[in-house]
Order: structure tokens, then sequence, then C-alpha cells
């Protein structure tokens, strides 16, 4: 536990403090000069509620103005953050739109391919029926005589 300020460890968690097996660090980051910055995520900030516990909130895809050499002294806008998200879920809909198209112009050329071998097998099949016709005919023209005398 540290001497000169309050550390958020619950009360719980104080006696695991003692054990000697426990290890529990506390690490406080400086900036670049020297600045205090709070105990955080990479991309969050941290506080302490009344129990002690600490919590972090996120803001996935927003830069914090904390950290690095060269500080953004103007955070970003929450309304260009959010329409920066919409352009690229846009996007990302467009190009799985472009997908989906593609694949619906293949199953429709696969689709007529189909149809047109099935119109070649039928006429293939027609023309072998016409044959198949022309010599019953022949064969019956050569029997009508058989049995006649």
């Amino acid at each position: 536990m540290p001497l000169f300020h309050r550390d958020s460890i619950s009360s719980s968690s104080r006696s695991s403090i003692d054990d000697p097996n426990t290890h529990s660090h506390s690490h406080h980051k400086t900036g670049l000069f020297g600045h205090h910055t709070p105990h955080s995520t990479a991309s969050g900030h941290s506080t302490v509620s009344g129990s002690g516990a600490r919590r972090s909130s996120h803001n996935h895809g927003q830069r914090s103005g904390h950290h690095g050499l060269f500080r953004n002294k103007n955070p970003e806008d929450p309304a260009i953050s959010a329409a920066r998200d919409r352009v690229f879920h846009a996007e990302e809909a467009e190009r799985a739109a472009d997908k989906a198209l593609y694949a619906s112009r293949l199953a429709v050329q696969d689709a007529r391919n189909n149809v047109k071998e099935l119109e070649r097998d039928a006429k293939e099949e027609a023309r072998l029926a016409t044959v198949k016709q022309r010599e019953a005919k022949d064969i019956s023209k050569r029997a009508k005589p058989l049995g006649r005398k």
C-alpha cells in the first residue's frame, strides 16, 4: 500500500496484500515532461467508485490527448467520430453488397449455362427419338409381309 496517498484497493482485497504469495503493484504513468496521468487502460479513462473499485470507460476509435510527444490539443469531436464510423460501416456494407452482386451474377450465369445445356440435351434426345422412330417404322414395313401366305 502506498505511503503518501490513498490507493483504490477495496477492503476485501487489502487482506491479499499481506499474503506473501500475492503481489499487487500499483503502476502510475507519467507523461514525457513529468505530468502525472492516472492509471488507465490504453484508450480509456479510469475512475474510482465509492466502493474503491477502479472502473475504466473505453473510447475505441478515439485518441486520447494525454499520451505521446505531440499531444492533440483539440480532441476529436464525437459527431466527427460518429460520422467517421458511419462512413466506415457504409464502406463495409458497400463492399459486402458488391461481393453479393458478383456472386448473384455468377449464379445467374451458371443458371443460364445450365438451361442452355438442358436445351442441347433435349434437342439431342429429340433427334435420337426421331432416328429411333424412323428405324422402328422401317422394321415395321419389313415385318408386314411376314405370315401372309
